[in-house]
């Protein structure tokens, strides 16, 4: 299959995705948090990531998301799907729903269960990007799937049609400005797009072609701004927004003290804000009520922050 290979860039929202207390959809959440994203001017947004729990969702629930967001986005931004599974072809199978409901790319994660060497690496993702129609991202995250895509395995994975980028989300900066060194000269459409926020500004000054960052769930305006004050080169509006995207990571991720408190944070933060209910899937347990009040409270600092800068 070919695909025209332009370079994807912006800020992506990994979209936590809105429960209620029932453990089913708030579809009302769901329209009302699309609205917020598209609204806050972000290129794309990512269901199903580790941020929207997808890991932990039955597949009628991930049908059901993917099939909703599309009808609300209505093609006003981009639509990701994260399509990873322990099983290459339940991959597949919800790669080609996800196209048949009008997503825009796939986004894959490494299996993780089995430990897999590089050559296993670079033939998992070829033959998925083999059979989606869909254009592929890869999706490096260490944190959660214990592997490592290698540099060597992504410039390898870098000449295949349909496999037009890569998030990363290793935290590794001399892993990412490696990526730019060794993938952008010879494949200058491939996107190379950061998870965390920190990053942001650091690695787009490098090359890096934007974020996929969580922070952009609460405050899309905050990220949008910071994308563009980078292309710009506007460093004093760079320096300004970026001391706000670090409080985000100071005051919400980090209160609530477990494996998850970015997202657990993140969920709370919401909550405060009215855009969601302070629900999360089972096997975990949402922020703590001590935990939550404080994020709430940070979470009207920051954004009278933001008014002030913005």
């Amino acid at each position: 299959m070919s695909v025209n290979k332009k370079a994807f860039e912006g800020v992506v929202t990994p979209m936590v995705t809105p429960f209620t207390a029932d453990g089913v959809i708030d579809r009302q959440a769901l329209q009302r948090l699309v609205d917020h994203l598209v609204d806050g001017g972000v290129s794309g947004i990512f269901l199903m990531g580790t941020t929207g729990e997808g890991a932990s969702m039955p597949v009628a629930m991930q049908h059901e998301l993917i099939r909703l967001a599309a009808e609300y986005i209505a093609g006003r931004t981009k639509l990701f799907v994260h399509v990873a599974d322990s099983c290459l072809e339940r991959s597949i199978e919800l790669g080609k729903f996800a196209a048949e409901c009008g997503a825009d790319y796939a986004v894959a994660a490494l299996p993780y269960y089995f430990s897999l060497t590089q050559e296993e690496i670079v033939a998992y993702y070829t033959r998925l990007a083999d059979n989606l129609s869909l254009p592929l991202f890869l999706y490096n995250i260490p944190a959660q799937t214990k592997m490592m895509i290698s540099v060597a395995s992504v410039k390898a994975l870098a000449v295949h049609p349909n496999i037009i980028g890569m998030k990363d989300s290793s935290g590794n900066g001399t892993y990412f400005n490696t990526l730019l060194a060794e993938i952008k000269p010879e494949h200058p459409d491939f996107a190379i797009m950061v998870g965390p926020d920190e990053m942001l500004a650091s690695t787009m000054a490098l090359g890096g072609n934007g974020g996929v960052n969580s922070g952009s769930n609460i405050f899309p305006h905050l990220y949008v701004e910071l994308f563009k004050a980078v292309k710009a080169s506007d460093s004093a509006r760079i320096s300004k927004l970026q001391a706000i995207v670090m409080k985000v990571s100071t005051l919400i991720y980090s209160v609530d003290n477990t494996p998850v408190s970015f997202m657990k944070g993140l969920k709370a933060a919401m909550a405060s804000l009215g855009l969601i209910q302070n629900c999360v899937m089972p096997p975990l347990h949402p922020a703590t009520e001590k935990a939550s009040s404080t994020i709430a409270a940070n979470t009207a600092a920051i954004r009278n922050l933001i008014d002030e800068v913005l």
